[in-house]
């Protein structure tokens, strides 16, 4: 094993308010719908459009993820326990913390939501609206892993490399909470945070060209192939969420993220035809 890493202790509790905890992971989802909002009204203010209609998306973008991501979470990684009693679950599915949050099932959740937003805004096509939210949760996309990162949780297999992170938090793989035990781990939540952040730029490069002429679909199209292609890249380097998955050749997060790559493909073709 190599000598150099980074020791990784954060506090996943910011500060203790009245009894209550503020913690990173909870102010990054804020400040991923704070910064996805930001981005649709200067998107929309930009081409034209009212920005009224940010706000209508914010609330759309909300329910959609946290409702697409539980459940997506309990379908995809916890689905026994689910079938068995349905009834605590959908509680649990339904009151905070929110604990479990499946990224695959966010991506349906919004996808659906935005499909019920269209269909109130005839003026809008799904595609048009899809491709200026996708910028919009490549950002939030960030936030989202960096928010990972301060929790200790997600983290990756044991790494050799310098820029390994011992994460002295983490008590999933080293139950005695002794320093001596943890091993350099990839740090897979900042992997995908910076490719988020990335992708973010990419995509608000390529509206920035054509704006409201951009082909409709591509940049959609674009994100489902960056995003679930290195997904599937990178849980190489993870840990598996739910045991199960130490039984199967490909994991969960691999097996989910192909139709969504060829989603992504299929809709890039129809940009490109259409254009």
């Amino acid at each position: 094993m190599s000598l150099l890493f980074i020791e990784w202790n954060a506090d996943p509790t910011i500060i203790t308010l009245l009894g209550f905890p503020i913690r990173w992971y909870g102010l990054c989802f804020a400040f991923a719908f704070l910064a996805g909002f930001q981005v649709v009204s200067y998107l929309f203010k930009k081409e034209g459009r009212p920005v009224e209609q940010a706000d209508q998306l914010l609330l759309y973008t909300m329910v959609g993820t946290v409702a697409g991501a539980r459940m997506g979470h309990y379908f995809f990684y916890e689905f026994p326990l689910l079938f068995a009693d349905p009834v605590r679950f959908f509680i649990q599915m339904i009151t905070p913390p929110f604990s479990g949050l499946a990224s695959h099932g966010a991506a349906i959740g919004l996808f659906v939501a935005y499909y019920l937003y269209t269909k109130k805004h005839k003026d809008q096509s799904y595609l048009y609206v899809t491709d200026r939210m996708v910028i919009a949760a490549a950002l939030a996309g960030f936030f989202i892993r960096f928010g990972n990162l301060m929790n200790s949780e997600i983290i990756g297999k044991p790494t050799d490399l310098p820029w390994g992170f011992k994460f002295l938090r983490d008590y999933e793989f080293n139950p005695s909470g002794l320093a001596a035990f943890v091993v350099p781990r990839h740090p897979s939540q900042l992997y995908e945070a910076l490719s988020c952040l990335l992708l973010f730029f990419i995509l608000l490069y390529l509206w920035n060209l054509k704006k409201e002429k951009t082909p409709a679909g591509l940049l959609t199209g674009i994100f489902m192939i960056f995003v679930f292609t290195l997904r599937f890249f990178y849980e190489f380097l993870k840990e598996n969420q739910s045991s199960f998955e130490n039984s199967l050749t490909l994991n969960m997060g691999q097996i989910l993220s192909i139709p969504a790559v060829l989603f992504g493909i299929g809709v890039l073709l129809y940009a490109k035809r259409r254009a």
